[in-house]
């Protein structure tokens, strides 16, 4: 004689054990570390930053008009475009070098990224 075990009951016992397994996986890919550069009074904040290879850095414009991030070697190894007050531009730095950058819309603003 086959006895029928009640279907909650079965489902119930494999959401337990996929439960189960799933707190011990660890996530495979864990989120860039960050970092911030402000753009403020024309300057850009720090004006020097050393960072890790795989950092996510993201500038985010506080001036009143539009600036840019934009890297002052050929080819641009990066370019925000204008930035309105409170708009920012990230990229995530992986290869280790000296980045320097400027503001295309001002050219006395410049900055650089140290990636180790």
């Amino acid at each position: 004689m086959i006895r029928w075990i009640p279907l909650l009951l079965v489902a119930a016992m494999c959401c337990a054990a996929v439960g189960t397994d799933q707190a011990t996986t660890k996530p495979s890919s864990a989120a860039p570390p960050t970092t911030q550069v402000s753009i403020d009074n024309f300057t850009f904040a720090p004006d020097k930053l050393v960072i890790s290879a795989g950092t996510k850095v993201t500038w985010t414009n506080h001036d009143d008009v539009p600036h840019t991030a934009t890297s002052s070697v050929k080819p641009r190894a990066f370019d925000s475009g204008a930035l309105d007050t409170d708009q920012q531009f990230s990229k995530v730095f992986n290869t280790p070098g000296v980045y320097p950058y400027f503001c295309a819309v001002h050219p006395h603003m410049t900055a650089q990224i140290i990636v180790k």
